[in-house]
């Protein structure tokens, strides 16, 4: 058995001083430590998919990070670890613990997953060890997984098996207090007046986004049609499109934005079927309120790169949940002039910003899609990150 600080000292030296993730028993020592360090950052994530995306958008930047989970948890990142860091080759620490390891008596949930964990790994292609449980093996161990990123691009994991970190307690703190929504004191603005005919193409609002944010925010779009309409309409290296891993687009946008400590702008395009499918991250964007941070939700009611199926979005107010949630400022539109006008004025207010937007159904059936790869994508977007100082 280790102390949390047996780890942490040697990570931090790493460059690790970046955490995010969703809790278990056996990581209580760690997020406690974490905390109760001011000179760490700990982002509380609403589920591990999400959890992977803010820190794979935090590694993206050049900022180190780590993962935890427990691993019954494991199942909710496959997606991203196989459809964002693989492709891009992202590399993360990963540490999840390993509930119900075979005879070891625990929940009965649990059980499955205590078999098949170092499995779900391997076919994953992470490599992974045993978290050590002596203080003289955490330097090799984070030698070895410093290694290993460095070859393959790919994260590295570490299996905390049951007892391998001694308590820690969490030093009392103040509690985050819900800000008063923006719909009850006028900061929620606008309303949806036109029939779905009238909605102007989506493409024509992502090319007022590339005018009206500049060269000088970090661009993040979601997975479909969206990210292939924004290159599209012209490459440049401060563009990101999420190829894969539906729905993690604003956590990845949320997680570069804090590995600049806020001192950088990032605007995520979203969709509504992406946004549907990890809500999460609203609450998770409006609880930690990055100040430099505009969302977008272009809105047309189905799931089109899939053959234009409907999503439930007809019946959703994302604007009222952002508000709920608590982000600072939102606007509901569906006229594009509004929009551009809208689009400079949201960038330039202290975030986390939302424009709910409707939008008409893309009829362009020759759409290309991105013939930079996802690799070299990730090094443009790191390299012109950098250059914003």
């Amino acid at each position: 058995m280790i102390q949390a600080s047996d780890f942490l000292g040697p990570a931090v030296r790493q460059g690790y001083t970046f955490w995010t993730g969703v809790p278990c028993s056996f990581l209580t020592p760690f997020i406690n430590s974490v905390l109760n360090d001011s000179s760490l950052k700990y982002v509380g994530a609403s589920s591990e998919g999400e959890a992977v995306g803010i820190a794979s958008g935090a590694a993206l930047a050049g900022q180190k990070a780590v993962m935890i989970c427990q691993n019954s948890g494991l199942g909710n990142t496959v997606n991203p670890l196989t459809s964002l860091n693989f492709p891009f080759r992202i590399p993360v620490l990963l540490i999840t613990t390993h509930r119900a390891e075979p005879g070891v008596a625990d929940e009965p949930q649990h059980e499955l997953m205590g078999q098949i964990t170092e499995k779900m790994l391997d076919l994953m292609q992470i490599p992974w060890e045993v978290f050590p449980k002596e203080a003289s093996q955490v330097e090799a161990v984070l030698q070895r997984a410093e290694d290993s990123m460095a070859k393959t691009g790919m994260p590295y994991a570490l299996v905390m098996k049951k007892g391998s970190v001694a308590d820690c307690e969490l030093v009392p703190r103040p509690r985050t207090v819900m800000p008063k929504p923006a719909h009850e004191d006028g900061r929620l603005i606008g309303v949806f007046s036109n029939p779905p005919s009238k909605w102007a193409p989506r493409m024509d609002y992502i090319q007022a986004v590339r005018e009206g944010v500049g060269k000088e925010s970090g661009l993040v779009a979601t997975t479909g049609k969206i990210g292939r309409e924004l290159f599209t309409l012209g490459h440049r290296p401060g563009q990101l499109y999420v190829v894969g891993s539906m729905g993690c687009a604003s956590g990845i946008g949320f997680g570069i934005h804090e590995s600049a400590r806020g001192k950088k702008h990032v605007t995520v395009i979203d969709g509504d079927g992406a946004a549907l499918m990890k809500m999460g991250n609203l609450a998770t964007i409006g609880h930690y309120r990055p100040e430099r941070f505009l969302h977008i939700i272009l809105d047309n009611e189905v799931h089109e790169s899939t053959g234009a199926q409907p999503t439930v979005s007809s019946t959703v107010d994302f604007a009222m949940i952002a508000s709920a949630a608590g982000y600072q400022r939102i606007w509901r539109t569906d006229q594009l002039e509004d929009f551009k006008k809208i689009l400079p004025i949201a960038k330039d207010q202290k975030g986390p910003c939302l424009i709910h937007a409707k939008v008409g159904i893309s009829t362009d059936q020759k759409l290309g899609r991105p013939t930079v790869t996802p690799v070299q994508v990730k090094d443009q977007f790191r390299d012109w990150w950098k250059t914003l100082g």
